[in-house]
């Protein structure tokens, strides 16, 4: 039998498929809904053409997620996520033209899977319990980011018209996003609300907020913040500035409720996976940075080749570009971003342990700027990772990190 492969062009509320066989000709072609008919619609179609539970037909798809996506996966099919770059320069291979139709990239689809699926990454076999700590991961960064920008934008509105406010919260492991800035706030939005505050009123705010200790010093020094003469905008002006102020303030409490509410689901599920004992016991992986880490790696263990393959993924590995006398080195900028960022974060808080310390200042000994020797140090600590959760075994300091601990010494 002639080996089929298959190309979805998917679109919201339609999608195209193609099979080709292995010599490139169309077998068959389709369009189905986004539904359940047009689900069985495609299963049947796969059928009639040698799809059995021991040889699934294996699926290019420009996107690696929707439903779609999920159902193929259950199946225990092989699904290709292509980049649609990558499918443009494809079609250009055929056609000069620049012609396009959906019914055209589902059978360019299919014929790279034809030529060319040694070259391109399936997605991973990854369990349930992973996929939805990716879920939560991802969730509870998305809304950190969300948290942040919209302090970003109370911080540029306050320096408006409000600079007093900035200063009072202007203070270590406190800002505009804690919970006795956000308070306060709300309740005074505008400085001739916030200068009318009453030592007793600071008091029940920061009560209610959540803080249990050095109140009185708080409310002295809040009070005396709000009191001292800065610029002020027009009366009317303040006023609608402070209204604006409180419209950012529902908005940044309802983030920061997010953010701790998926920060706490995240941890949940994390701890329930068996490689959550490994991950942590690396230095600067926690239960919420090593949940965001596991959720890009996925638990798949074929889905790298090797260590190599992993670091090219997860952009800590530097890309060379050579031609002719030129050879330059440099950081990558295609990767998977939330593994980067994770590993940004990942790499700093491990400096603490005298391993990748040693490391990271070895790095900067040899000119490496900050953010290339942590990124470096991520690069390491990354093959460290793949190779305990290869082995099944625990990091360490030792192993990781021989001659660096020894010079150090």
């Amino acid at each position: 039998m002639l080996m089929i492969t298959c190309g979805i062009d998917w679109a919201e509320k339609h999608h195209d498929i193609a099979l080709v066989d292995e010599t490139g000709k169309l077998v068959a072609k389709r369009r189905i809904g986004d539904d359940v008919d047009g689900w069985r619609t495609l299963i049947e179609l796969l059928a009639e053409h040698g799809d059995r539970s021991e040889a699934r037909i294996p699926v290019a798809i420009e996107t690696s997620r929707g439903l779609l996506v999920s159902c193929l996966r259950a199946t225990g099919r092989t699904v290709y996520a292509i980049n649609p770059l990558a499918v443009a320069r494809y079609r250009e291979l055929h056609t000069v033209a620049r012609s396009k139709s959906d019914h055209a990239d589902a059978f360019t689809l299919a014929n790279i899977l034809r030529v060319d699926a040694e070259h391109h990454r399936p997605l991973p076999d990854d369990s349930e319990l992973v996929q939805a700590i990716a879920v939560l991961a991802r969730a509870q960064q998305d809304a950190v980011w969300n948290r942040q920008q919209l302090a970003n934008q109370l911080r540029s509105l306050l320096r408006e018209y409000f600079p007093a406010a900035l200063k009072a919260f202007q203070v270590k492991n406190i800002g505009l996003t804690s919970r006795e800035a956000r308070a306060v706030l709300a309740a005074a939005p505008t400085p001739a609300a916030a200068a009318k505050l009453t030592s007793r009123r600071l008091h029940a705010l920061l009560r209610a907020a959540g803080r249990q200790r050095n109140i009185e010093t708080w409310a002295d020094n809040l009070q005396a913040h709000f009191r001292e003469q800065h610029l002020r905008q027009l009366p009317a002006v303040e006023e609608a500035l402070g209204r604006q102020a409180r419209a950012i303030l529902l908005q940044l409490d309802a983030a920061c409720r997010a953010a701790d509410e998926l920060a706490e689901a995240t941890s949940e599920a994390f701890g329930q996976h068996p490689d959550a004992a490994i991950i942590t016991s690396f230095p600067g992986l926690a239960d919420l940075t090593g949940a965001r880490v596991l959720a890009e790696l996925g638990d798949d263990r074929t889905r790298f080749a090797d260590a190599r393959s992993l670091k090219a993924y997860a952009g800590s590995a530097p890309i060379t570009r050579a031609s002719g006398k030129s050879l330059v080195v440099h950081h990558r900028k295609v990767k998977n971003q939330r593994l980067a960022a994770a590993g940004y974060v990942w790499a700093f808080a491990s400096l603490r342990a005298p391993g990748p310390r040693a490391h990271y200042d070895r790095r900067r000994a040899d000119g490496d700027r900050h953010s290339s020797a942590l990124r470096n140090t991520f690069n390491r600590m990354l093959g460290c990772l793949h190779h305990c959760l290869q082995k099944r075994k625990h990091y360490d300091e030792l192993a990781a990190f021989p001659h660096r601990l020894e010079s150090a010494a």
